[in-house]
């Protein structure tokens, strides 16, 4: 029987022959690739200036950082996300408030951000969940009328449009987060990059990013450098970034054939599922169906040689946040998302004939 993931990497001989080129080059990191792969991203979104870092959670921590959130401010984001999206915030010494999701998106709705808005709070953090993108048109005018800064995390999202224009162009946001993990949609193994159209941001993202290293001004000598802040080592590594070059080739071919998976399950399985808006053209990196016994559904799933996975536990349901008060209850479409649902495969590689297999597994769990 063959094993299928809820998602996986796809590498290609010219993934591998572009990282090999870089393994024989004298550059192995703080090279010319990472600075390649960063214009290809600027390239691809439409964003003035991209700091590629060692992962999504490095990129959202100095993102943090380079809005000047710390101790005494607070920021918002959807309980539906991975635990990054809140603990960034953490890391700075804020604290997080959730706004609930709605109930076909998953998304974290504007109006409830409004309600969560205080004269502490400094941010807030949207997850463009399953590829998705938010309503950020709507956002951002909230976040204009109460001053905050905007930051979307987008590790879900590379490759999707909102409106017609590209996630991570930062036309609605002041920053946006990218995830290449190996089951996003595009890898660099691991490692992250952050978008913005600010100069004053870019270069205190450059900074965070390396140990709060600054060079410029009268520095005319190679090796001068000061450090202005403390800043941390989340630097992307040439070789990660000669595979994401390569994989970024590839997204339009990526997002093309994630759309057509989705588009099947949605024909031959009619099982409830998120969904899409009018104004998204998402480049899918769930399929998350809702099912009434979801713990029963997963281990016939994975007797069945699926192994699928629950996105996600609703962050303030988590020991740590429940320790700062937050309770079952709290964000009640967030917490009947998680009761049910679980996410399907869905990565490029897979075949007609492997999805064909898949579904018909599916139906004979749930007949």
């Amino acid at each position: 029987m063959k094993i299928y993931g809820y998602g996986r990497q796809s590498i290609n001989d010219d993934d591998i022959n572009a990282v090999v080129e870089v393994l024989k080059s004298s550059y192995l990191t703080c090279g010319p690739k990472v600075k390649e792969f960063e214009k290809a991203i600027c390239g691809y979104t439409g964003a003035k200036y991209c700091v590629a870092v060692n992962s999504a959670t490095s990129g959202l921590h100095i993102a943090m950082l380079a809005a000047g959130i710390s101790k005494g401010d607070e920021v918002i984001t959807s309980p539906m996300t991975f635990l990054a999206s809140a603990n960034c915030a953490k890391f700075t010494g804020a604290d997080v408030k959730f706004a609930d999701i709605e109930k076909d998106t998953a998304n974290i709705m504007p109006q409830e951000i409004k309600k969560h808005i205080t004269n502490k709070t400094k941010a807030v953090i949207p997850v463009h969940f399953a590829g998705q993108s938010c309503d950020m048109e709507k956002i951002q005018q909230i976040a204009k009328e109460h001053n905050l800064y905007v930051v979307e995390d987008a590790a879900h999202a590379i490759g999707s449009d909102y409106k017609s224009v590209k996630v991570g162009s930062c036309k609605y946001s002041d920053m946006t987060v990218f995830s290449f993990h190996p089951v996003k949609t595009i890898t660099t193994a691991e490692g992250g990059a952050v978008t913005t159209n600010s100069e004053e941001l870019y270069n205190k993202l450059c900074a965070f990013r390396a140990h709060g290293m600054h060079k410029d001004g009268d520095m005319i000598n190679t090796w001068e450098y000061e450090m202005r802040e403390l800043g941390f080592n989340y630097r992307m590594t040439d070789v990660q970034a000669a595979l994401g070059i390569s994989q970024l080739k590839r997204l339009d071919f990526f997002k093309k054939r994630r759309r057509e998976i989705v588009d099947f399950y949605n024909k031959n399985l009619r099982l409830p599922h998120l969904i899409e808006k009018d104004f998204s053209n998402a480049c899918f990196h769930l399929y998350p169906i809702l099912i009434e016994n979801r713990k029963d559904f997963y281990f016939k799933a994975r007797e069945n040689g699926l192994n699928l996975q629950v996105h996600y536990i609703p962050v303030h349901l988590q020991p740590y946040y429940r320790n700062s008060g937050y309770k079952k209850g709290d964000y009640p479409n967030a917490e009947n998302y998680y009761e049910h649902c679980i996410s399907l495969p869905l990565y490029p590689d897979l075949t007609n004939d492997d999805l064909i297999e898949i579904t018909q597994r599916i139906k004979g769990i749930v007949k």
